[in-house]
């Protein structure tokens, strides 16, 4: 899934001529604090609501502010998981999707970006989670699928977060079935540290979210 797979597509960017009331309102709208302004086709850079607040004029057209414009942008190209890492290095909550020439063709906002990535990583679908805990030169990615295949269980997705001065891994497992109890089983019998597991509804929904904060936290290190 690439950036350009992404963009919203009600949304149309801000024009030099709109006033920074008209700004916050699509802001509100949006559920950003971040919004591209374009001239044509050509983009000028980002508005933070912060710029507009500071401004203390907000009835005034936005080519009259005297603001440094964030150039922060994506490429077309670039895939879902560089999308996350700026998103999450540049503290952003909406970045423009640009072409080779420099042209605005559409805005990715943090909402959008979340919803398309629980579908990229099965958040949606019922399931269990496994969290486990091992050393780098112990992680074996097959050895781990065939535990969870050998009771009946398929792994719909599953994402390794590594930490800075540390040889441990966390491989956080999404499973396409509730009952996981003799996954754990197994687990635990080939001597496998599970740091957390999720097996109800509620429960997994939350850890997931738990999960997906944690890598948020990991890229922006």
């Amino acid at each position: 899934m690439t950036a350009k797979q992404l963009v919203t597509e009600s949304f149309v960017p801000l024009k030099p001529s709109d006033t920074g009331a008209f700004a916050l309102s699509q802001m509100e709208e949006f559920r950003v604090s971040h919004l591209p302004v374009v001239n044509g086709s050509e983009y000028i850079g980002l508005i933070s609501e912060t710029d507009i607040l500071s401004i203390n004029d907000p009835e005034s057209p936005i080519s009259s502010y005297k603001i440094t414009w964030n150039l922060a942008s994506l490429t077309d190209d670039q895939h879902i998981y560089e999308v996350v890492r700026m998103f999450a290095e540049l503290k952003l909550t909406a970045l423009p999707v640009l072409n080779d020439k420099n042209n605005f063709l559409g805005l990715i906002t943090q909402p959008t970006l979340i919803e398309h990535f629980a579908t990229l990583t099965a958040i949606s679908s019922p399931g269990g989670v496994i969290v486990l805990e091992l050393n780098e030169k112990d992680y074996d990615l097959v050895e781990i699928a065939q535990i969870v295949e050998s009771n009946d269980n398929k792994i719909l997705s599953v994402y390794v977060t590594s930490f800075p001065d540390s040889t441990k891994l966390e491989v956080t497992l999404k499973l396409n079935r509730i009952d996981i109890g003799p996954v754990l089983q197994t687990f635990f019998r080939y001597n496998y540290l599970v740091k957390a597991s999720w097996s109800n509804e509620d429960a997994y929904n939350q850890g997931l979210q738990e999960r997906f904060d944690g890598l948020m936290n990991y890229l922006n290190i």
